[in-house]
């Protein structure tokens, strides 16, 4: 009697290293798909650009256009470029008037809001004493307020103080205004300074106004940067409270002196293309300038 046969154990397949090496791919991760994904993004982006920066390649256009040629066609090129239309908008529209002013304005509402929003930020940062989350969350909160919900009360107030039509009943409402946004991103820029710093400078003899100045406002400077693009631009191009309160055209700025403009009897297209180039020019050029503060001054409060 024969003994039976051993039956054979199942062989396992050898692995291929080629394959063991390969990361599995996620549906919808062929290289060809995210390329594709990729130039739609792209081609979305360009066209979004394009659109966006249409209105403006039109108002630098019509700038260096004369009254003749710009009734004349669509074509965005000028054939005769001049520069006879932004001299005749500076020079008889007092323009630099209203320049003197927006700029008067702008750099001392600016200033005051790094000044003060600076040391506020700090204290609710470093600083600990009785109530501080509780008066940081109700500054926070203001940002969900609209400001023309308190329109007619500052007016009344600025009316009240007796700087209704000055400056500084312009410069201390736009520094208030920023207090939200402003106390928000340098309270978390401020958390994000490293407390041996500050205990080193305590340890060397700084008192609380030399450790802010010297150690914790240069570990910041992007988000201060950031806070004065924010501050300076909505400043620069704002209308409504300076509608309201200022009556007298020798204090108007400069976004008044383009409505008067164009509310004249014949406004001249050109003459308002040169205005309004003459309003924006100023904030493209701080704003290309200081760019890459803005971006890593938002990106650091982000984290903070």
């Amino acid at each position: 009697m024969t003994a039976p046969a051993a039956v054979a154990a199942p062989t396992k397949p050898t692995p291929d290293p080629d394959r063991a090496d390969r990361p599995s791919r996620a549906p919808g991760s062929h290289p060809v798909q995210r390329n594709l994904g990729r130039t739609v993004a792209y081609v979305l982006l360009l066209l979004y650009a394009v659109v966006s920066a249409y209105p403006f390649a039109w108002m630098v256009s019509g700038a260096f256009k004369d009254s003749k040629e710009i009734l004349s066609g669509g074509h965005l090129i000028p054939h005769r470029p001049t520069l006879s239309t932004l001299v005749q908008t500076w020079n008889q529209l007092h323009f630099l008037r209203y320049f003197g002013n927006s700029l008067i304005i702008t750099v001392c509402t600016t200033a005051g809001v790094l000044l003060f929003y600076s040391m506020a930020g700090y204290a609710f940062a470093v600083l600990r004493f009785p109530g501080r989350r509780l008066l940081y969350g109700a500054f926070v909160s203001l940002l969900f307020v609209p400001g023309i919900t308190v329109l007619l009360p500052l007016v009344i107030l600025q009316s009240d103080l007796g700087i209704l039509g000055s400056r500084i009943g312009l410069i201390l409402p736009f520094i208030n205004g920023t207090a939200p946004l402003s106390i928000m991103l340098l309270t978390n820029s401020f958390r994000a300074v490293p407390g041996e710093l500050r205990e080193s400078a305590r340890c060397d003899g700084a008192g609380e106004l030399r450790t802010f100045w010297s150690i914790h406002l240069p570990a910041v400077r992007p988000a201060l940067v950031t806070i004065a693009l924010l501050t300076a631009i909505p400043t620069w191009n704002e209308y409504v409270l300076s509608r309201v309160s200022l009556n007298d055209p020798s204090s108007y700025t400069l976004p008044l002196g383009l409505q008067n403009l164009s509310s004249s009897a014949s406004p001249q297209q050109n003459v308002l293309m040169a205005a309004s180039l003459i309003i924006v020019v100023p904030v493209v050029v701080l704003f290309l300038l200081l760019q890459r503060y803005f971006v890593n001054g938002l990106a650091g409060a982000v984290k903070g």
